[in-house]
């Protein structure tokens, strides 16, 4: 639910709402027609709402990673990608696109960055990744904004 003073604007303008997931939608099938599994897209909606803070999205999207296969050493230490060996060079791809989308205004991803990308993940893989972190920022800033709280769940 929302705070009282704030307008959830997802239930205020229904058809963009809709309409955004209907882009996700998108998103997932195109991921799956480029080989791109739930587990990695999951773990690239964990690693931008981090950086978002949106407890809304981390709180859905951890569950959803935990329902792909991700485990909990690799969810808690993911803030950490670089600095540890748990995580593959296609999934580290992964990952820089999508904190670069993410911080996108404090830095671009230069030619020389892009490079190695390139050797983990095609064109369709990276197009795709690109709207896997577009969307989900999309959604983090609908979620904070709205003032969407996490409700306690029982167990994990």
């Amino acid at each position: 639910m929302t705070a009282p003073f704030r307008v959830a604007v997802d239930r205020q303008s229904p058809a963009i709402f809709r309409a955004m997931a209907g882009v996700v939608a998108q998103v997932r099938t195109a991921a799956e027609e480029a080989g791109l599994d739930r587990r990695l897209l999951e773990l690239v909606n964990v690693r931008v709402s981090q950086i978002n803070r949106c407890a809304y999205c981390l709180d859905l999207h951890s569950v959803k990673a935990y329902e792909a296969g991700e485990t909990e050493q690799r969810l808690a230490v993911l803030p950490a990608w670089r600095e540890v060996d748990l995580f593959t060079p296609r999934e580290q791809a992964a990952l820089e696109i999508a904190e670069t989308v993410t911080l996108v205004a404090d830095a671009h991803l230069d030619d020389a960055a892009y490079a190695p990308l390139r050797r983990h993940l095609d064109d369709d893989q990276i197009s795709v990744l690109v709207w896997a972190a577009v969307t989900i920022n999309a959604y983090n800033r609908v979620s904070i904004l709205s003032g969407h709280r996490v409700r306690e769940r029982g167990g994990r």
